[in-house]
Order: structure tokens, then C-alpha cells, then sequence
């Protein structure tokens, strides 16, 4: 399932994310620690698509998950939208197919460094195991995944979707060597997902966690902690609210704002590795931002050691 990376907001002037230039938010590469935040997202207020406004998130999360009947009408409208959505690259991102290779040159680039630093020979010689969360029809694990892991779990609970991503993955559809692959199909929400104990160097997250309410965004990377191996990271890939966060009532999702990410974070006990803004993209979309998330405390590193190390080299083309 794949949250809309370019939901557009109602044309009404609005102290919150309206369509703007998505690079307003750039905070660079960096490494930061989460900490406490002066101003806590639970003061922010935000808007639904449908004009809604609400003081702030808990008042919206009682609306719309307060009980568990409420929370399982949250997720099955939200499955249910996406069954609606053909099984193409343009249907998954909402129409905007053509800023696929934008998307995947920005993503690579980064996994590229995250890859450089994280291992001392930035991957080569190891069997590196990547899981897609929200994978869609196989988009992101296609171009670029399966070019540097040598296996890739995929999970998306719209089975249409899936079915769409075992034929794209298929030995004759890739242009890797036989040592890549797409090993497991997982029709599974985020939110009922338990990953095996240390299985994963990379879990890759991107443009679906705004289909998490916040106490299960919580116990999933609580969760995934687990399926990491030593020296292994997350990399959130979403849109970006300019503050406090945009409800869409069509496909029940919301874009936070990155101090709401950031408190999160916290409460998941993760750290911001790096991050980074994606270029490249329409300026009338929301704004996007990759996170890298470790479980441990990132440590300073000579900055000159880590421009000589030499990139990380996707799979061998047949």
C-alpha cells in the first residue's frame, strides 16, 4: 500500500502545509540525535482534507481511531482505497508516474552514503538483506533495492499489488545477477507485522507510514527493531507537512510534520542517522524527506574519511 506522496490540500489559506515549494523544510545531511522538543506536537494543530480543523493530534486520533471499531474502519477504508488503484507505476503514485526516476535517483544517492557509512566496505562482501515496507507493485525494491541486497523481503496488504510486484520481480523481469532476488511476499499491514529476529541490514519505509495511527506507528518500529541486524537502519521516506499535520478523509492517512516525526522517533527510541529533502519533484507537491533511524547513537566521523571511501556498487548486470 503506498500513502499518496502528491496529495494536494484544499485551496483555502491555511497556517498549516498548502502546496508549496517542497525544499522550504531542507535541513541538509546531518546527524542528529531526538531529543525533547521545546514545543511538543501535541500542541500543533492540523486540518482534514475536507476542510476539518482540529487543535491538535490527540483530538483528531480520538475522532477517528477512539476505539477499536473506529481504529479497524480506519485501516480496512484505507486497504479498501488502494484495492480501487490499478497495479502501474502512475496508479501508485497517484499520477505522477513520471517522477519515478527523481524519486529513485535522490533514494539511491542516499542509500548510497548510508551504505559507505554504516559498513566499512560499504556492503561488498556481505549478504545484505533489505525488507520494503508498503513495496506497492515493487517499484522502489526493482529500481533499487534488488541492485544492492542481495535479498528483499516485500510487505503491502493490497493483494493486487502484490501479485502485480511477484511478476515485475520475476528472475526474467530483473537485470541483476542470479545473487539478487525477491525472497518473501508478505500480504500483511504494517501494523500486524512482526519481523524474524535479525534478518534485515535495511528497512526501507517509504510513503505509507501515514497510514499508521500514532500508538501503532509506535509498536511497529518497536517491533522492527527486532529484525535488525547489527549495524542495521531504517530509512523513512514521507511527505512533509509544513506544521502539525494534514488528515486526507479519501484514503484515511495523515502527513506529519517533522517535529511530529521527530517526537516519535523518541518514542520509539530510534536516531536520527541522517536526512535529507527530495529534489527534483513539482513544486505544487508536498514536501518529502528521507530519514535514516538507528537504535544507537550516532557517533561523529571524520568527515574527509568518509568522502574516501568508495561508493557502494549495485548488483552485476547479466
Amino acid at each position: 500500500m503506498n500513502f499518496h506522496p502528491f496529495r494536494q490540500l484544499p485551496s483555502r489559506p491555511l497556517n498549516l502545509q498548502t502546496p508549496h515549494s517542497k525544499f522550504s523544510y531542507y535541513y541538509g545531511s546531518c546527524r542528529n540525535l531526538v531529543g525533547p522538543r521545546r514545543l511538543s506536537k501535541m500542541n500543533a494543530g492540523g486540518l482534514a482534507s475536507n476542510g476539518r480543523q482540529f487543535k491538535n493530534p490527540d483530538e483528531m486520533w480520538r475522532e477517528e481511531v477512539g476505539d477499536q471499531s473506529k481504529k479497524s474502519e480506519w485501516y480496512n477504508k484505507g486497504v479498501s482505497y488502494w484495492q480501487g488503484v490499478e497495479a502501474t507505476v502512475d496508479g501508485v503514485l497517484g499520477g505522477y508516474g513520471h517522477v519515478n526516476d527523481a524519486d529513485i535517483k535522490a533514494s539511491e544517492a542516499f542509500l548510497n552514503t548510508l551504505l559507505a557509512e554504516r559498513f566499512t566496505d560499504a556492503g561488498r562482501g556481505h549478504h545484505l538483506v533489505a525488507l520494503d515496507c508498503g513495496s506497492g507493485i515493487g517499484r522502489v525494491t526493482k529500481n533499487l533495492l534488488i541492485r544492492y541486497f542481495n535479498e528483499v523481503d516485500l510487505l503491502e496488504p493490497v493483494s493486487h499489488f502484490l501479485e502485480a510486484a511477484r511478476g515485475n520481480l520475476a528472475p526474467e523481469n530483473l537485470l541483476v545477477s542470479d545473487s539478487y532476488k525477491a525472497a518473501n511476499f508478505y500480504c500483511l499491514p504494517l501494523q500486524d507485522f512482526t519481523p524474524d529476529a535479525k534478518r534485515y541490514d535495511c528497512i526501507w519505509i517509504q510513503w505509507c507510514i501515514g497510514h499508521l495511527a500514532d500508538d501503532d506507528f509506535v509498536s511497529f518500529f518497536k517491533r522492527a527493531k527486532g529484525g535488525l541486524k547489527p549495524g542495521g537502519f531504517f530509512v523513512l521516506k514521507e511527505n512533509i507537512a509544513r506544521a502539525g499535520f494534514v488528515l486526507d478523509e479519501e484514503d484515511k492517512s495523515v502527513t506529519r510534520s517533522d517535529s511530529y516525526f521527530k517526537e516519535l522517533f523518541n518514542q520509539c527510541g530510534l536516531h536520527i542517522w541522517k536526512m535529507k529533502d527530495q529534489k527534483g519533484f513539482p513544486d505544487e507537491l508536498f514536501a518529502v524527506k528521507m530519514y535514516a533511524l538507528t537504535t544507537e547513537i550516532p557517533k561523529i566521523v571524520n568527515p574527509s574519511k568518509t568522502r574516501r571511501q568508495s561508493k557502494n556498487r549495485p548488483g552485476v548486470i547479466k
